[in-house]
């Protein structure tokens, strides 16, 4: 029995669009030559690998194992490239980071700009989501390198703590404990008052619960909101108060279309960590973004003449 590559990266993308046809349309090939070469494959390994009794081309069970078998191969093939272009040094390439929401929009872009004024040649990519979307990417191999807020665990993980952030409680410039110099949890107790979570997934909306539970707030009102940009709107439309990155309003604090009450006792910093896999080489790419991230000391714009902080902190052209 002889296992075909090509026919194997094809009925990879079949499986991953769901169809025949949406895999040729991502192949740029006929969706007749699309299904002949599955068949073929088939045929060779002597198994129906493609259920094609319903709308949707579905995986058998042989599939499921092949599939899982495949994500390995390719994986594979990618690090072998990794290891011969390490070789021959960082010239030219390709670097994908994945970053969870808050670092992902307030973080990357500046340290992403700042890696492409080193390393002209390297094209950027970068992929937010959730800490549990891109953990899920990370350990399928689809990025293999990501920064994201708090310290994931697990066994399959190398994880390294680069920076730290706090959260503040914003409110609407008008709220009636935005004068406060002071406010307590039992101030945030009162009626009325409703908090505004991230969605289920975020690891912010894992440390605002913890930090609510630590205020004695675990069981106040609450409502989840998807992404921080629909946090900050609505906290400044008036719908309740938030636990943010400190980084994620600094613009709105500044123009005083948001106020951060100033509670006490205040919530923990949380650390911002570098994230890869254990068994998975590095690029080139990968390695020198790695290194630049070690030499940050702060987030981009908190100057003190740091290491890693004297480059300028333009827009990422990616």
């Amino acid at each position: 029995m002889e296992l075909n590559l090509h026919r194997l990266w094809i009925f990879m993308q079949v499986v991953e669009h769901q169809g025949f046809s949406a895999a040729a349309q991502k192949l740029y090939m006929s969706q007749p030559s699309v299904s002949n070469q599955v068949r073929r494959l088939e045929q060779s390994l002597r198994v129906t690998l493609i259920d094609r009794s319903g709308t949707r081309a579905r995986p058998t069970a042989e599939g499921e194992v092949l599939a899982e078998y495949g994500k390995r191969v390719f994986l594979l093939a990618e690090e072998a490239v990794a290891a011969v272009r390490q070789v021959s040094g960082l010239v030219t390439g390709r670097l994908l980071v994945g970053g969870s929401t808050t670092v992902g929009t307030y973080l990357l872009p500046a340290l992403l700009a700042r890696y492409q004024r080193r390393h002209p040649a390297i094209d950027c990519d970068v992929f937010v989501g959730n800490y549990e979307a891109v953990q899920e990417r990370l350990l399928a191999g689809g990025i293999g390198i990501a920064v994201v807020a708090g310290t994931p665990l697990g066994d399959r993980l190398v994880v390294e703590s680069v920076l730290d952030e706090h959260l503040v409680l914003i409110a609407a410039p008008g709220h009636p404990l935005a004068d406060r110099t002071t406010v307590t949890p039992d101030d945030l107790s009162a009626d009325g008052l409703r908090f505004l979570l991230r969605e289920p997934g975020s690891q912010t909306r894992a440390l605002q619960e913890r930090v609510l539970a630590d205020w004695g707030l675990a069981a106040a009102p609450h409502a989840d909101i998807w992404g921080p940009e629909a946090v900050k709107r609505c906290v400044a439309a008036g719908t309740g108060l938030a636990l943010i990155s400190e980084h994620a309003v600094v613009d709105e604090l500044r123009a005083g279309t948001l106020a951060a009450l100033p509670v006490t006792p205040a919530p923990q910093p949380r650390p911002i960590s570098l994230v890869r896999r254990r068994d998975r080489l590095l690029s080139p790419a990968e390695r020198a973004f790695l290194e630049l991230l070690r030499e940050v000391r702060h987030w981009p714009g908190e100057h003190d003449g740091g290491a890693g902080d004297t480059e300028d902190d333009d827009p990422c052209r990616c």
